[in-house]
C-alpha cells in the first residue's frame, strides 16, 4: 500500500489538478519544509478541508542557550554532590580544627554555586524576554 492511501469508501478517488503562480508554489514549498512529513499536496488538501496546518520553527540561538543551561545543570549537580560530602565530613569529626577546615571548603563551594546561579538567572531572564515578547 502506498503512502497516504486509505481503505474503504473514505479513499481519495478524484484527482483535482490546477496550476498556481511561482510565488504561491514557493510559499507552499516553504510551508511543506517546515511541517512534519507533509507534501505540498497534503497541505493543499488540509487547506481545502479547513484542517489545521502545523508549522514548526527552529531557532538555533535557543540551541546554544539550552546547551549552556545543560552545562550549568551538570556543574551545579557536581557542586551539590561535593557540598554534601563536605557536610558529611564536617558532621563526622568532633574536632574544631577539622570542622573549621571543612567549613572553609564549604564556603568556597557556596561561592561557586552563587556565581553559577547568577549565570543561570541571566539565562532564564533572556529566555523569558525572548518568549514573552513574541
Amino acid at each position: 500500500m502506498r503512502k497516504g492511501s486509505t481503505k474503504g469508501t473514505e479513499g481519495l478517488t478524484h484527482p483535482v489538478m490546477t496550476r498556481i503562480r511561482d510565488d504561491k508554489y514557493q510559499e507552499l514549498s516553504s510551508i511543506a519544509k517546515r511541517t512534519k512529513d507533509q507534501t505540498i499536496s497534503s497541505i493543499v488538501r488540509d487547506i481545502i478541508h479547513n484542517n489545521q496546518v502545523k508549522v514548526y520553527t527552529h531557532d538555533e540561538s535557543t540551541d546554544l542557550l539550552l546547551e549552556e543551561l545543560i552545562t550549568l545543570r551538570s556543574e551545579l549537580n557536581a557542586i551539590g554532590v561535593n557540598f554534601n560530602q563536605i557536610t558529611r565530613h564536617f558532621n563526622t569529626y568532633p574536632e574544631e580544627d577539622k570542622k573549621r577546615f571543612y567549613a572553609k571548603i564549604g564556603f568556597e563551594k557556596y561561592q561557586q554555586v552563587e556565581t553559577k546561579i547568577d549565570r543561570l538567572l541571566e539565562l532564564i531572564s533572556s529566555l523569558c524576554k525572548k518568549w514573552l515578547s513574541g
